[in-house]
């Protein structure tokens, strides 16, 4: 084997590394996470539990306690499997956020997504008894509300998609919108206070495998969007008009962009509610690992991303004592928080 066809192979087991690193890490982390909480139980009950739930067969008597069947079975197992879709989710939108403004700095909120989930699950906790929906399915009518307002508000007066600009712009006042939506429903109704603020902040507590559909769907559409737009993601990265000057239509690949970002970050949202800085954590440390081509950054950001997420979960249900738990926002933004501050000085944080 020559010194050419050494380099090839080495480069090609670089390329894939972290993508079966990260492959791996999802397998072990789930009976793992599975493993901690108030009450901790052993890895050979942990995996007694799962295989009766997944249909495996196992010893007779394996599970003498239906106690541990549900906690782990299927409290901890759903919300884990909640948490790394979630979390992947996030993590993909500020790919493709990033990729379609040219901004390393934004995250999956930009087009106010958030804040319509926020405005959404409010109004349910409001309603209470008296509404149809669940503060998940309120979340999500919410998030895509916000979407839809801030794509149609981002298009010129003759329907052609302009700058990113004007999409950013966009962003910014159907987030001030829904927000004091959010405020007002506070004031109006101050004993729907805690619940709102406690939504907002981000948790999984209390999901379980009815949710799963809200973040599967959304996001499968999301990613159907995506998929036709990595490879024009990477030549935007060269300038627009470069861009345009190979074929690329820049306009159609930028709203396919923030559309699919929006609805991975709906779908995630309505579930955990609003987790700041997954997308914008992930994204930039698996940069250095697999280099700025969209198709590989994608794929191992939405790993990392769920990774990140999940293990923030096991954190925020383990801190505290006598059962209690910190919404999960809490942690990753105590993560991402200096994380972003860092990209600032580096001054990574600059436009490309």
């Amino acid at each position: 084997m020559n010194t050419s066809q050494l380099y090839t192979v080495r480069r090609s087991f670089l390329r894939c590394a972290p993508s079966v690193l990260l492959c791996l890490c999802w397998v072990l982390s789930v009976p793992l996470a599975c493993m901690f909480g108030p009450v901790d139980y052993s890895a050979s009950q942990v995996l007694a539990a799962l295989a009766e739930t997944v249909g495996i067969p196992g010893e007779q008597g394996a599970l003498s306690d239906d106690s541990l069947l549900l906690v782990v079975g299927e409290i901890r197992f759903s919300r884990t499997v909640l948490a790394l879709f979630a979390g992947g989710g996030l993590a993909l939108a500020g790919v493709a956020m990033q990729g379609a403004l040219r901004n390393p700095l934004a995250d999956p909120f930009l087009m106010g997504v958030s804040s319509g989930a926020a405005l959404g699950a409010g109004v349910v906790l409001t309603l209470g008894s008296a509404g149809q929906l669940n503060t998940a399915q309120g979340a999500m009518l919410g998030a895509l509300g916000a979407l839809g307002l801030a794509l149609l508000l981002g298009r010129a007066d003759n329907a052609v998609p302009t700058g990113r600009e004007r999409l950013v712009l966009a962003g910014v006042a159907v987030s001030t919108m829904f927000g004091a939506g959010v405020s007002l429903l506070k004031a109006l109704d101050e004993e729907s206070v805690s619940g709102i603020v406690f939504w907002i902040l981000g948790s999984f507590q209390g999901r379980g495998w009815r949710d799963l559909p809200l973040v599967l769907i959304p996001s499968l559409l999301g990613i159907a969007l995506l998929l036709p737009c990595w490879r024009a993601l990477d030549l935007m990265g060269l300038g627009e008009e470069d861009a345009a000057h190979l074929g690329v239509r820049v306009a159609r690949t930028r709203l396919l962009a923030l559309g699919g970002a929006g609805l991975l970050t709906a779908g995630c949202v309505s579930v955990s509610g609003i987790i700041g800085f997954v997308g914008l954590v992930a994204p930039h440390i698996l940069r250095r690992l697999t280099g700025q081509w969209h198709g590989p950054l994608m794929f191992t950001a939405w790993l990392a991303g769920g990774l990140f997420l999940l293990w923030a979960d096991v954190a925020a249900r383990c801190i505290l004592p006598g059962g209690m738990e910190l919404p999960v926002g809490v942690i990753t933004s105590l993560i991402g928080g200096p994380f972003f501050a860092f990209l600032l000085s580096s001054g990574r944080g600059e436009r490309r």
